[in-house]
């Protein structure tokens, strides 16, 4: 594995967004490559912090990109003076602008009709990118039955990237054991397959969610914008995590307790 800076014991990884589109464009390219990203901020790491087994889905992924500015304080803190906020949003926009009708798109999650209206948003923005499949799953794990022909699905498809937009943690333990369960999948393809969670991303790419203004994220303020525009959902997450995570990160950098 990669160097990674350690927040709170999860690995994430030192890049900014071009890096980040360069490393995931070279391994769409990887003949038979299969591999998962996680875009991961305050959220994901708080939910490591009681869940091992999530912790452990982080530091084995393909790349665990900074999503918050939190995470880039902490990997300049760690030493990684280059890094910077890889917002998923703007992750899927800088692939998709990138590559052309070359390389294939899978969408995998939403609401009803998400990821039609998705589709079409994208393909109006970027003519030239080519969506080969799009599913909105059941709001429950699928059955093996399920997954079965999600996996024949994409190997009818073969698409470069496959998207999933789940929220945090369902998207990171999907993206894991589905590719536990079918580690073949992309075998004799003369290209690689990356999944990456992108969770509210298609909401705002389908127009349904609006973003948080650029000052506010540069400034780590977009939880408190989504929190204006979802307090009912996201009440619990935001006033919850973050006071947990400033006192866990106190006690990392004092090194009062070891992650």
């Amino acid at each position: 594995m990669e160097s990674r800076s350690n927040v709170l014991g999860v690995g994430i990884s030192p890049l900014d967004l071009p890096r980040a589109v360069e490393t995931i464009l070279a391994a769409s390219s990887r003949p038979g490559f299969s591999g998962y990203v996680t875009v991961t901020g305050v959220h994901g790491v708080m939910e490591s912090q009681r869940d091992a087994s999530l912790m452990d889905i982080h530091n084995r992924s393909f790349l665990s990109v900074p999503d918050g500015m939190p995470m880039v304080w902490m990997g300049k803190w760690n030493g990684f003076e280059d890094m910077g906020r890889v917002y998923g949003p703007d992750l899927m926009l800088g692939i998709t602008a990138t590559c052309g009708p070359e390389k294939g798109h899978f969408y995998f999650g939403g609401g009803d009709g998400v990821t039609a209206k998705l589709a079409e948003k994208l393909q109006e923005r970027f003519p030239g990118s080519r969506v080969v499949a799009q599913l909105t799953p059941p709001f429950r794990p699928l059955t093996p039955q399920e997954d079965e022909q999600l996996a024949a699905s994409i190997r009818e498809t073969r698409p470069h990237f496959f998207w999933v937009g789940l929220s945090t943690p369902k998207q990171e333990r999907f993206m894991h054991a589905f590719l536990e369960k079918f580690p073949d999948l992309t075998a004799g393809w003369d290209h690689g397959m990356v999944m990456l969670g992108v969770g509210a991303a298609f909401d705002f790419h389908a127009g349904l969610v609006k973003q948080a203004p650029s000052w506010l994220q540069k400034r780590g303020l977009e939880w408190f914008f989504r929190l204006l525009m979802e307090p009912k959902r996201l009440w619990r997450r935001y006033l919850y995590n973050n006071p947990r995570f400033i006192w866990q990160i106190f006690l990392q950098m004092t090194e009062l307790k070891k992650f």
